[in-house]
């Protein structure tokens, strides 16, 4: 298990989960202090998001910046993309210590890794930081649609949570139609509103919960959802818990709270500890539906922008989300392991399998 412990060390961590490589980005001229890290480059280049974040510690940032590597090498794999996983962290504040120089430097490191890793938005960055980078490094995805990027990944990683929170149903109750379920979605960023959008559209009771109430009670408002209080998410009885802010958010504590039958949600990591929480899910009855299996539309989107895929290709490749999801629940239910088992099983066959490939010549 990833551990966040001061006292290991790194070398220890990339041992133990099989980082390829980790790389220490400081500049005192601009103030950037960052880390890239490169989990696995079986399947291709590795992408990842870059996250800007005020980090209590650079310990805090390390196994952040682990975690989400080592996420999106799964979340490529299990969506039958040739990409491999990497991310990139930023200590700062995104709203002070951004700007054009910080980012430009930034991509000067991308740059020196050859090809190695392609940069991409996540909390804390946005489309014209992309483009900040692409003046120093071609190797970046997430561009605005004006200059030939792939633009806004939202509303497509929203339709992949969406195709996934229908597949869950589907295998809980036998039909995959959503209308009269009732689902709370934590976190109204970009891509939990338009989760929002999504399922009012199939006449779904919609509870929506946000660190910033008015940006709840204004969603609330224009979808015809009902605005909840963040202490308050898990006295509601709903089928389905969607957690769409950051990770972390399903352990011991929340799941013995928990009354939904379905989780399934874009936060990345939202198990505190995979093989214990994923057990405890299990042995109670509730369904998660593996996060990094559900969120990858916002991966789909970019590499479709690398490869120079039309909208509708993207959106083709992210409706197979909803197949990809019921071969995870089918091989959990088969084996009677957990979900996040059981997609773990499944990654890490394709990654061995082609691995072979790429040795036999």
């Amino acid at each position: 298990m990833l551990t966040n412990d001061p006292t290991e060390s790194i070398f220890s961590k990339l041992d133990t989960f099989g980082h390829k490589k980790v790389v220490f980005c400081s500049d005192p001229d601009t103030g950037l202090k960052a880390i890239i890290a490169i989990h696995n480059t079986v399947l291709g280049p590795a992408l990842g998001g870059i996250r800007m974040w005020a980090y209590k510690t650079e310990q805090d940032a390390l196994y952040d910046v682990l975690r989400l590597s080592k996420s999106m090498t799964y979340k490529a794999a299990i969506s039958g993309l040739n990409l491999g996983g990497g991310s990139a962290v930023i200590i700062g504040d995104s709203h002070k210590n951004k700007g054009e120089a910080l980012m430009r430097k930034f991509g000067r490191f991308v740059k020196n890794l050859n090809g190695e890793f392609i940069a991409g938005e996540d909390v804390g960055t946005n489309p014209r930081d992309m483009e900040y980078i692409r003046m120093e490094t071609q190797h970046v995805a997430g561009l605005p649609e004006s200059i030939g990027g792939g633009g806004d990944p939202a509303p497509i990683a929203a339709m992949g949570v969406f195709m996934g929170i229908k597949a869950s149903v589907k295998e809980l109750f036998g039909t995959d139609s959503l209308t009269g379920k009732s689902v709370i979605v934590q976190g109204i960023g970009h891509v939990g509103e338009n989760l929002v959008r999504l399922l009012r559209d199939e006449n779904v009771k919609v509870y929506v919960s946000d660190i910033n109430e008015e940006q709840s009670r204004q969603v609330s408002k224009k979808y015809g959802a009902e605005a909840i209080s963040n202490n308050n998410i898990f006295d509601i009885d709903a089928d389905i818990y969607s957690p769409c802010a950051l990770g972390g958010t399903v352990n011991t504590q929340t799941i013995n709270k928990l009354k939904c039958a379905i989780i399934a949600g874009s936060a990345n990591n939202q198990l505190e500890d995979e093989t214990l929480h994923g057990q405890l899910l299990l042995e109670k009855g509730i369904l998660f539906a593996p996060d990094y299996v559900i969120n990858a539309g916002g991966v789909i989107n970019c590499y479709s922008e690398l490869m120079g895929f039309s909208k509708k290709r993207s959106l083709q490749l992210t409706e197979n989300i909803y197949e990809a999801t019921r071969n995870v629940l089918k091989l959990s239910r088969t084996e009677n392991i957990s979900t996040i088992q059981a997609a773990n099983k499944i990654v890490e066959k394709r990654i061995m399998d082609i691995n072979k490939v790429k040795s036999s010549y």
